[in-house]
């Protein structure tokens, strides 16, 4: 069964601190196993259907973006910054307009953050920095596989306004 994980959170545990806002803001480790034999690459789309307050979501904040990610990786260092990223991945647009990891800064309560993993039968073509429905809209057609990992975080009380 295709799935993606994390040596740093469980699955629907906390993220811890170092990779927020209020820590070092760097991504955590990221493994997948079994994917589809179909799979040529692999796409990312982190993002948090919370915002701005779980109570009263009224969007999904976009935190990381990326994509082609070759079949042969096996996942991503603690910390991964454009230079370290498997050969051939790309990266799109998070909701900061920039590329690259943004981590959880919820304004309020406990958020949920979906790490969207996806086995792609294609690579994709040059699509620039897309944004995530860009990255969707090329996707189609193309998803083989899905697997997602679930982390939460809310803000430690003595930072809160």
């Amino acid at each position: 069964m295709f799935k993606i994980a994390s040596t740093n959170f469980s699955h629907e545990g906390t993220i811890p601190t170092r990779h927020t806002c209020e820590g070092e803001d760097v991504s955590p480790a990221l493994s997948w196993f079994s994917p589809p034999v179909q799979t040529k690459t692999y796409a990312l789309i982190v993002d948090d259907p919370d915002a701005p307050d779980p109570a009263k979501p009224q969007r999904t904040y976009v935190h990381w973006v990326l994509y082609n990610i070759p079949m042969e990786a096996e996942g991503l260092v603690e910390g991964v910054i454009t230079a370290q990223l498997p050969s051939g991945t790309r990266e799109g647009l998070n909701d900061w307009s920039r590329t690259g990891y943004g981590g959880p800064c919820p304004p309020i309560g406990r958020h949920r953050y979906f790490f969207k993993f996806y086995a792609l039968n294609a690579v994709l073509p040059d699509l620039g920095n897309p944004s995530k429905g860009k990255l969707l809209e090329a996707m189609q057609g193309h998803i083989v596989g899905e697997a997602t990992l679930i982390g939460t975080y809310q803000k430690n009380s003595s930072t809160e306004k």
